[in-house]
C-alpha cells in the first residue's frame, strides 16, 4: 500500500473491524467475504427494494441449458467441449459461447487430444456469482441424494 509494509495481521484487523461494523442493523449492506476477496453486499432483507430501485428485475438469467453447462464444467473442470457433450447428449455450442460472454466460464487451455480441444473451467466471476470461495464450497452430489425418491427395496 503505496509502498509501505502492512502487516497481515493489521489487514485481518481491518477487515474484522468493517465487518463487524457492516453488519449492524444500521447498514442495508454488508462486508462479505467471497470468491477469495472481499465485497460489499446488499444485506438479504433490502436486496428488493434495491433490486426495484436500481431495475434490476430485467437482468437476464442463466437459461437451463446454461445452467446444466455451467454444472457440468464447475464440477468436472478441466472438460472440453465433447466431454460435455457426452454427458448433456446434446450439442452445447450455444451454452459455452453464452456462458464465456457472461465470463462466469474461461479457457484454460489446450487439451493433448486428437485435435487438441479447449480445456474449459470456471471462472473468478463464477465464485462472485454463486457468493462461493472455492469448487470445494459447491454442494456434493451425496447432499442432493433423497431417499423418498428412491425406487425398489435397498438389498442387504
Amino acid at each position: 500500500m503505496f509502498g509501505a509494509d502492512v502487516p497481515f495481521e493489521h489487514v485481518e484487523s481491518a477487515l474484522y473491524d468493517l465487518r463487524k461494523k457492516y453488519n449492524q442493523e444500521d447498514f442495508a449492506f454488508s462486508l462479505e467475504h467471497i470468491g477469495g476477496g472481499y465485497q460489499f453486499l446488499t444485506k438479504p432483507a433490502y436486496q428488493t427494494s434495491i433490486s426495484i430501485l436500481l431495475r434490476q428485475q430485467n437482468q437476464k438469467r442463466l437459461s437451463t441449458a446454461q445452467l446444466e453447462t455451467l454444472s457440468i464444467i464447475a464440477y468436472k473442470q478441466p472438460v472440453t467441449k465433447g466431454e460435455i457433450e457426452q454427458i448433456r447428449g446434446v450439442s452445447s455450442d450455444y451454452s459455452v459461447q453464452k456462458l464465456l460472454e457472461k465470463e462466469l466460464i474461461e479457457i484454460k487451455g489446450k487439451s493433448e487430444g486428437v485435435g487438441k480441444p479447449l480445456i474449459y473451467g470456471t471462472s473468478q466471476k463464477f465464485m462472485e456469482y454463486f457468493g462461493i470461495n472455492s469448487i470445494q464450497d459447491l454442494p456434493q452430489p451425496k447432499d442432493f441424494s433423497q431417499p423418498e425418491n428412491q425406487i425398489g427395496e435397498e438389498k442387504d
